[in-house]
């Protein structure tokens, strides 16, 4: 075994399994920037000059000690009995006794939280098959709009420097990330003449001659399409100077797959357009969770249009279910996911704000997929939450300070219907420019 620097920071450890390694990962590396070595080495822990602490049923002598909990010590999935308690100034969960320099374990309940391991346990799940914010810890005991592992290893690395004046850390900055999901390309342009001819007859239906008529004068080219919100999406990443994600739907069209078809012209050369000045990803439809091959056929087209490896996506209508979700988009060859957050509720549905890996409960391994998380979606505030436009700051602005406070990344998932400023999206161009305002200070 490898002796550390005396500015590492080693641990003390009963035993080490995929479990254990994860969690200190996420806690310690990942989120809190140090670098560290297990070791189950007594002796190596006695003689260790440098930063060090214990994660032993009991400490070796007067060393700065946790006790853990037994979840990073079982095998497979079963029933977790969480008591969650207030503790300096937050929210702590899996506690443990007075010999404990915390009276909880910190990694336990990072890994509880992280490894979404209350999904894979029995719960109902929605009309769309998702897994509701109500049925979460987080939202049943208040700590949903708290990314709490950020902020226990935020606590962690302070007890740590108080400690340990050598120890060095790899400093996180907070970033402010934009993602767009183009779900919809255009409201009435490209649509086919099958698809517009049913348009109209339904606009005619409902006596709704104002979209009648505009519509066509938007297919006549004297109005601009409503969703084209393209240019003032680039001027804003422009004028902020941050670089967006598109997440870009090809799905074949169907009840909740309604995208323009992806063999047309003008809607490739949107596509192209867009990923001269963000990256893009891929938008898994609807349909692909029942018919996984359609994933990799989707996976495949944006792939040729743009003439680059896709490795980023978002399930369409947030539709994530675990362990097989992922483990189709691993398949895939994704390596990066922004699906991680509900459509329901604002907030952290892992409890975090920086991106990680994915941990498969079910096979006991730490999988190559990176997940980065999403705080806020305009459908949430809008759609489920009911937010008139002059409210949404009071929403979004707390979010946004939470994850500065503990330099994580803001993540904002918007559409370019959304930015339309036409019919009920009206007001919500002014919430996007004012979020991005707030988020890029």
């Amino acid at each position: 075994m490898n002796v550390p620097a005396d500015n590492n920071l080693l641990v003390l450890v009963s035993s080490v399994n995929p479990r254990l390694q994860y969690a200190f990962q996420l806690i310690l590396h990942d989120t809190a920037g140090i670098d560290f070595q297990l070791t189950t080495d007594k002796n190596q822990f006695a003689n260790h000059t440098g930063p060090k602490f214990s994660y032993t049923d009991h400490p070796q002598n007067a060393e700065l000690h946790f006790t853990p909990h037994r979840l990073l010590f079982e095998k497979g999935i079963h029933e977790q009995h969480v008591n969650v308690f207030e503790w300096d100034g937050t929210f702590a969960m899996f506690g443990t006794h007075h010999h404990s320099a915390w009276p909880f374990d910190p990694f336990a309940a990072a890994f509880y939280l992280a490894s979404r391991y209350e999904e894979y346990m029995p719960h109902l799940r929605d009309a769309h098959d998702r897994f509701e914010a109500e049925s979460s810890l987080a939202f049943q005991k208040n700590f949903l709009t708290k990314p709490l592992i950020n902020i226990w290893a935020e606590k962690l690395k302070w007890l740590l420097k108080t400690q340990f004046s050598q120890l060095s850390f790899h400093e996180r900055k907070y970033r402010f990330i934009s993602t767009l999901d183009i779900d919809n390309a255009w409201a009435f342009r490209q649509k086919g003449i099958m698809r517009t001819a049913g348009a109209y007859a339904r606009a005619i239906t409902k006596l709704d001659i104002a979209e009648v008529i505009f519509r066509t004068k938007t297919l006549a080219g004297i109005k601009k399409d409503p969703f084209d919100t393209y240019d003032f999406q680039i001027e804003m990443q422009r004028q902020y100077g941050f670089r967006s994600i598109y997440f870009i739907l090809l799905g074949e069209y169907g009840e909740n797959d309604k995208n323009v078809s992806p063999s047309n012209r003008k809607f490739r050369s949107l596509v192209k357009l867009l990923a001269d000045y963000a990256d893009v990803g891929i938008h898994p439809s609807y349909a692909s969770n029942r018919q996984p091959s359609r994933l990799k056929s989707e996976i495949a087209t944006l792939s040729k249009i743009l003439k680059r490896e896709v490795t980023r996506s978002r399930q369409h209508f947030l539709i994530l279910k675990l362990p097989g979700t992922y483990r189709n988009l691993i398949a895939c060859d994704i390596t990066d996911d922004y699906t991680m957050g509900y459509a329901h509720h604002v907030g952290f549905r892992a409890s975090i704000c920086t991106p990680y890996f994915f941990y498969d409960l079910d096979q006991e391994q730490i999988t190559p997929l990176r997940i980065h998380p999403f705080a806020v979606m305009d459908a949430t505030l809008k759609y489920y939450m009911k937010i008139e436009p002059h409210q949404a700051m009071d929403y979004i602005n707390p979010l946004i300070a939470e994850v500065k406070a503990v330099h994580g990344d803001f993540v904002s998932l918007w559409h370019n219907e959304s930015l339309s400023d036409y019919r009920m999206w009206e007001g919500w161009k002014q919430v996007y420019v004012q979020m991005i305002n707030e988020a890029m200070k």
